[in-house]
C-alpha cells in the first residue's frame, strides 16, 4: 500500500481508474488467502492512520481526509528470486481464486464507504502512482 497524492491505471491507452489523495493498493493473492485475510485487510486499510493531522502527525485515516483507493492486482508480488535470474511465480494464487479474493477485497473496502477504483485482473496495465511521503506499507497476512 502506498499513500498517494494521485494515482491512475490505464489499459490499452484508456484510463480505467483514477484517484486523488488516498491509497494505491498493489494486491497479491495466494491460494491460502480467503475471507479472513479480506476482513483483516479491510479493517487495517480503512483504519490505518497515515495521513497528517493539523500538527503534522500521522494521525488521520483515509476517511478523515476523504481519500480514495486505486486497487491493482499484482501477482508479481509473489516472485521467488532465490534460484537463477528469472523469477518464479508459483507462490501466486491460481488466477480464478486470486481474482475472486481480489474482487472480495475491493467490495469489502467499498462497503466501508470508500471509493475504490480498480484495474482489470490479469490485464497489462500502465499504473501511475505519485507516492506521497513516501509512505509505503506492506501488509503480509501470513504475519498478522
Amino acid at each position: 500500500m502506498q499513500r498517494v497524492k494521485e494515482a491512475s491505471v490505464s489499459i490499452d491507452g484508456t484510463v480505467h481508474g483514477r484517484i486523488g489523495k488516498g491509497f494505491a493498493l498493489l494486491v497479491g493473492v495466494s491460494d491460502t488467502d480467503g475471507d479472513e485475510e479480506v476482513e483483516y485487510l479491510t479493517h487495517k486499510i480503512s483504519k490505518l492512520r497515515v495521513f497528517e493531522d493539523e500538527n503534522g502527525k500521522l494521525n488521520l485515516d483515509i476517511n478523515a481526509v476523504n481519500g480514495a483507493i486505486l486497487s491493482i492486482s499484482q501477482f508479481t508480488l509473489y516472485a521467488d528470486t532465490k534460484k537463477g535470474n528469472r523469477p518464479s511465480f508459483t507462490k501466486a494464487g491460481e488466477p480464478a481464486h486470486a481474482d475472486k479474493v481480489y474482487q472480495q477485497l475491493n467490495e469489502s473496502l467499498r462497503q466501508t464507504g470508500l471509493d475504490v477504483q480498480t484495474g482489470v485482473f490479469g490485464a497489462d496495465m500502465l499504473v501511475n502512482i505519485q507516492n506521497d511521503g513516501p509512505v509505503t506499507i506492506i501488509f503480509d497476512t501470513d504475519n498478522k
